[in-house]
């Protein structure tokens, strides 16, 4: 049985509640509040013989095929490997079971997740079986960067953003989820999720909290002229490429944020808020705007796995980053 969360409590009630069901789904919002778990939950209500009003019955021969993993009336699409494209011959094979009779007389329900990793052809293979899926078919569709998906796909599909939960609500459901963290540790992780609960309980579990002291520490080492940029570059080995990314991007916007407002309390996160002022006060505006259009450039590229010399982009980094403060 797929997990409910307590923020998707109305739009659960708005799909349980329907008589009728659209031919296509697309769920949206950011990554990390429980998308996949809404759809997959959607997706065992559908297929069940007794559904309740709140959820699949968990018993009947569909439920019990389903959880097995062998249901012939459901087809879950994903990319084969993590972050690599879903491929055009993937979608081919999608297309040919929409295509059959449903063989428990029921529905058939189809999951793709995410769905902006279909390359341009799969997403063109897509689009036949979004305008007119056979039989009784319900395809659900998740994606966390609508941006990135094909205005033919979203057109067909009936849309249902997907927010994300309140502050107090994260807090409260992480207090569960991560008991041995304190409220404080709790809060920092949220922030550094961005406000995605589940995305906050991988960072922990990946150990994100040590992995932003080691580079804040260094970062301030940078700034004092106590070690080089090809040292940090090559001590920061084991932390995600897009994590340090993430981090200067939103480090180079806290900076012109405090150049622009002067306001205090928008210096983010507290291991950085003096760095972030000291930065603010020094540096140019017109040097943040190059750094962070640069940042931005090169963070599109590590999100597209393009081929880069993990190094050598740090080092580029980190110098420029050293040369923020000066001359204005």
């Amino acid at each position: 049985m797929a997990e409910a969360y307590p923020w998707q409590d109305g739009l659960w009630q708005q799909f349980a509640g329907r008589e009728q069901h659209a031919h296509a789904y697309l769920l949206h919002g950011p990554a990390g509040i429980g998308k996949r778990a809404l759809a997959e939950r959607l997706m065992a209500s559908l297929l069940c013989q007794r559904p309740t009003p709140q959820n699949a019955c968990g018993e009947c021969k569909s439920c019990l095929l389903l959880k097995a993993g062998s249901h012939p009336d459901n087809y879950i699409l994903e990319p084969e490997e993590a972050d690599k494209a879903i491929k055009v011959d993937q979608v081919r094979d999608l297309v040919s079971f929409v295509v059959q009779t449903a063989q428990m007389g029921g529905r058939k329900v189809v999951l793709i997740e995410p769905v902006e990793s279909m390359n341009v052809n799969a997403a063109n293979a897509l689009l036949k079986s979004l305008e007119e899926p056979s039989g009784d078919t319900v395809l659900l569709l998740v994606s966390h960067q609508t941006s990135r998906l094909l205005p033919t796909i979203k057109s067909r599909c009936v849309q249902q953003a997907c927010p994300l939960p309140s502050e107090a609500m994260s807090l409260a459901w992480l207090a569960n989820a991560l008991p041995d963290c304190s409220e404080d540790e709790r809060v920092e992780l949220l922030t550094l999720a961005a406000g995605s609960p589940l995305a906050a309980v991988n960072l922990q579990a990946q150990g994100v909290r040590e992995q932003r002291a080691l580079v804040v520490e260094g970062v301030k080492r940078l700034l004092k002229q106590q070690q080089s940029p090809t040292q940090l570059a090559e001590g920061w080995n084991a932390i995600p490429l897009l994590l340090l990314f993430d981090w200067f991007c939103d480090w180079s916007s806290l900076i012109l944020r405090y150049q622009l407002t002067q306001d205090e309390d928008g210096l983010g996160l507290a291991d950085m808020r003096k760095v972030i002022q000291y930065l603010a006060q020094k540096s140019g505006q017109g040097k943040v705007l190059n750094i962070q259009d640069w940042i931005l450039v090169q963070r599109q590229k590590v999100m597209s796995k393009a081929n880069l010399n993990r190094v050598l982009l740090l080092e580029a980094l980190l110098v420029q980053w050293v040369s923020l403060p000066g001359q204005k």
